[in-house]
């Protein structure tokens, strides 16, 4: 169903209004992610995210090189 009139007038104010605050959003972010870094430099409970793929073997990259 498409939008009416208002509701498009409505998004485009509200993706406007998010536009205009990214980069302070953005600064707010940054601070807080120095902050936690000082105030606690070692996070023992972080587990980074593993890959989802694999990367590639050695002996594959080496067998393609050879191709070109």
């Amino acid at each position: 169903m498409p939008l009416t009139p208002e509701q498009r007038r409505t998004r485009d104010r509200v993706e406007r209004l998010i536009g205009l605050m990214a980069p302070g959003l953005n600064l707010v972010l940054a601070a807080g992610d120095r902050l936690s870094r000082v105030v606690s430099p070692e996070d023992d409970d972080f587990y980074p995210v593993r890959p989802t793929t694999l990367p590639p073997e050695p002996e594959a990259e080496q067998h393609h090189r050879g191709r070109d």
